[in-house]
């Protein structure tokens, strides 16, 4: 999507990924986004490290390169997401825009965060337990640095403020601006720890779940995931067989232990679902690690052609706050490009979602393996 100005005096053209992505209509910016770069603007003249959380496609970094750009001298941004697309973004865009990548440090949500920083500025995330997370790690960094934080007035509740006061100094808000509204706090280095990972006991099973924070239903087994277990796989074949964004790996873990002779590839595009993935096989199956592989990735982006006899994968029908199915859409038409001839893609799905017409128009058939009033299990075989 190619926007105009972000930050005024500052045109940018911004592009919200996957780049094939049919909905073109999403922006790579929000209203909160220009609040907060109006702010700093404003507020802060001079600073020279900047910590940069949860920026969705790069507009933040992009803006606050030349924001804080002197003699030719770029701000050092330490660019912090647990998001495989969120950080591609960031960097086409920063090419787009012929801003070097030098002078920006690329951080995972598992990486410890800088000391050395003047100026924190963070997009409240979607996941309130992941924030918790991230105030946590922020309480961790020397007194007195400035934490401005930005989000839709509409998810900024009683209790996001009480956990910023929990982690970090008593904060304030602003007047709300096009919908979005900012909170000012700051760190005082009297460190919390974060209650994650967590983990829980896997129903029905000897097998304990641990779930980092940013993991999708990260307390107890999804509803989900509940009823797609009911239609894994068995057997003895040695099949390769992928679990398409993972989350915490069940789906994966219960397919190893019905599958002896299998092995599994475990792919998301959260840093956090990933490792979680990998903890549970190795504290829950660890003779089978050796049998699988944990990708942090774009759905199947890169993989090999005509390499996986089967996909497994319950897709998401959104991406941080826009409902779309262009990730359902985008896993659908990588996995036939990765599975062989004969490769099956197993999904679950809500039963609203229609995803069997379009598995029916991408394959050329699709059989219901099962459902219920929520969801539908559906199996695709690729032919050609």
């Amino acid at each position: 999507m190619t926007t105009d100005a972000v930050l005024a005096n500052h045109p940018f053209t911004l592009h919200r990924f996957p780049l094939e992505q049919k909905n073109r209509s999403l922006q790579a910016w929000d209203s909160a986004d220009e609040y907060l770069l109006d702010y700093i603007s404003e507020e802060y003249q001079s600073v020279r490290n900047i910590l940069v959380l949860n920026d969705s496609f790069g507009a933040l970094s992009c803006a606050i390169s030349t924001l804080y750009q002197q003699d030719e001298q770029l701000p050092c941004i330490h660019f912090v997401n647990d998001s495989f697309v969120s950080t591609a973004a960031c960097r086409h865009n920063l090419k787009e825009n012929e801003l070097p990548l030098t002078h920006i440090s690329f951080l995972d949500s598992l990486e410890t965060l800088p000391h050395a920083v003047d100026l924190i500025v963070l997009k409240i995330p979607k996941n309130a337990g992941y924030l918790q997370h991230q105030l946590a790690q922020l309480s961790h960094l020397p007194a007195d640095i400035p934490v401005i934080a930005a989000g839709k007035a509409k998810e900024i509740h009683t209790s996001t403020l009480k956990s910023f006061n929990h982690f970090l100094s008593e904060p304030k808000t602003s007047l709300a601006v096009k919908k979005s509204r900012l909170i000012f706090s700051s760190t005082t280095n009297k460190p919390v720890n974060s209650k994650f990972p967590v983990s829980w006991p896997l129903e029905s099973t000897e097998m304990t779940l641990i779930n980092h924070a940013n993991v999708f239903s990260r307390d107890s087994l999804d509803i989900g995931a509940r009823f797609f277990i009911n239609y894994l796989p068995a057997g003895k074949k040695p099949l390769n067989i992928i679990d398409l964004g993972c989350g915490n790996g069940v789906i994966g873990l219960q397919t190893l232990k019905r599958m002896p002779n299998a092995k599994v590839t475990f792919v998301d595009e959260s840093a956090m679902a990933v490792a979680s993935a990998q903890q549970n096989v190795q504290h829950n199956l660890p003779e089978r690690l050796s049998h699988c592989q944990f990708t942090h990735n774009d759905c199947l982006t890169d993989f090999a052609p005509n390499s996986t006899d089967l996909v497994l994968c319950n897709p998401p029908f959104h991406q941080a706050q826009a409902i779309t199915d262009h990730i359902a859409w985008q896993m659908f038409l990588q996995a036939k490009y990765t599975l062989r001839n004969g490769g099956e893609l197993r999904i679950i799905g809500n039963r609203h979602l229609d995803y069997q017409d379009k598995l029916q128009r991408l394959f050329g058939n699709c059989k219901v393996l099962g459902n219920n009033k929520k969801f539908t299990v559906l199996s695709v075989i690729k032919r050609s």
